[in-house]
């Protein structure tokens, strides 16, 4: 009988967690409209409105500010759009494409090698002059790299520039509030912490407010048209409310232990990153390559962002931190909540197995660069 399958790809998905299915199901009982006022849509607007106010106080905001998406990619427009309204918009280097190419002209910040926002590019940038919305990640979706997000703030309030932040990586694996990261906004998403596919939300500081971008019967106080997905809703609640701090060390500990053993080279691995994130480089061998075949022993890992695979090429995360020809040979192992205690080992196994076996048949493959050490410490969720 063949082994389980191991899967480390949690920064694409998390697995759903026990106690948000439970919630989707017991949602999907539920027949009314958030939006009737009969008793059937009474019963589906507390649901709602419960989920709201669990979403909005665990992240540091109210339930009024809190409007749901159906994933970060449109809370990260609705924030693009609406917040950014006769702004300049500033985003680093290494931000998602949900920032990148939202339909709005984007002037890119450069990123030090270690993957971090240049403190001193954002600060003259936003001395040029203009209001300013500037958008940063939490933490990068492929490198784990923490942004200097109390820095960035503080010189977006010193030039009255708007922050906002794509929390998606971050959420569930720090502690993440609009006061620690000094943000106006935070975009979310329910299945990157073990919710359903389907859900997000953005949370604005108090006082705030902005447009619809998709206008239709004055749901979410006018700021999102159209009936919310309550199922995919609850779910995102229940996963928040699951959030355990004990997972942060955990993780910590078997991706540390991953690299040690791997003995490559780590992008980002010199900065504070994500606890269960790694981005590890075998220069010489396509990351494609890696990965299908660690797929064929069962592992799931993956190169760069989910939104980017099947297109074969160097990722623009690593190119921007200046790896060069490295950007095309590195995999991200992403821990998800359950990883098993033996995590670290699987996957070392079958990662020697793998390099064995590809760089007998590419000699000119053996790594020549040394590996990089050192990583911030993990930050433990509150």
């Amino acid at each position: 009988m063949s082994a389980p399958s191991l899967y480390l790809d949690a920064n694409a998905t998390e697995p759903l967690r026990p106690e948000a299915r439970e919630a989707v199901l017991a949602a999907l009982a539920l027949t009314g409209n958030p939006s009737s006022i009969h008793a059937d849509g009474r019963a589906a607007r507390q649901v709602l409105e419960q989920a709201r106010a669990t979403i909005a106080t665990r992240f540091g905001g109210r339930a009024r500010d809190l409007v749901f998406t159906a994933g970060a990619t449109e809370a990260n427009a609705l924030a693009l759009h609406g917040l950014g309204a006769g702004r300049r918009i500033l985003a680093g280097a290494t931000e998602h494409p949900a920032i990148l190419r939202a339909g709005r002209a984007v002037e890119t910040l450069p990123v030090l090698p270690d993957g971090t926002l240049d403190l001193a590019a954002l600060e003259a940038a936003l001395a040029m002059g203009g209001p300013a919305l500037v958008c940063l990640m939490a933490a990068n979706n492929e490198t784990g790299v923490l942004h200097p997000l109390a820095a960035a703030a503080a010189l977006c309030r010193a030039h009255g520039a708007l922050l906002h932040v794509d929390a998606v990586q971050a959420a569930g694996r720090l502690s993440v509030t609009l006061e620690d990261f000094g943000a106006d906004s935070l975009a979310l998403s329910a299945h990157k912490l073990g919710g359903p596919k389907g859900a997000g939300a953005l949370l604005l500081r108090p006082g705030l407010d902005l447009p619809a971008l998709l206008p239709g019967g004055g749901q979410e106080r006018g700021r999102r048209g159209g009936t919310e997905a309550l199922p995919a809703i609850a779910g995102f609640a229940a996963a928040v409310a699951a959030l355990d701090p004990a997972e942060a060390p955990r993780l910590a500990a078997l991706r540390d232990a991953i690299e040690a053993g791997a003995g490559l080279p780590v992008a980002g691995g010199a900065a504070p990153r994500l606890p269960n994130t790694s981005c590890l480089i075998l220069p010489g061998v396509a990351a494609e390559t890696q990965v299908i075949a660690l797929d064929l022993a069962g592992v799931r890992v993956s190169s760069g962002a989910a939104c980017s695979s099947g297109k074969v090429g160097p990722s623009p995360v690593l190119r921007a931190m200046g790896l060069g020809g490295d950007a095309a040979c590195a995999i991200r192992v992403s821990l998800p909540w359950n990883a098993p205690p033996d995590a670290a080992a699987r996957f070392l196994a079958a990662h020697a197995e793998m390099r064995a076996r590809l760089l007998r048949r590419q000699p000119q493959a053996a790594v020549s660069m040394p590996p990089v050490s050192g990583s911030g410490a993990p930050v433990v969720p509150g």
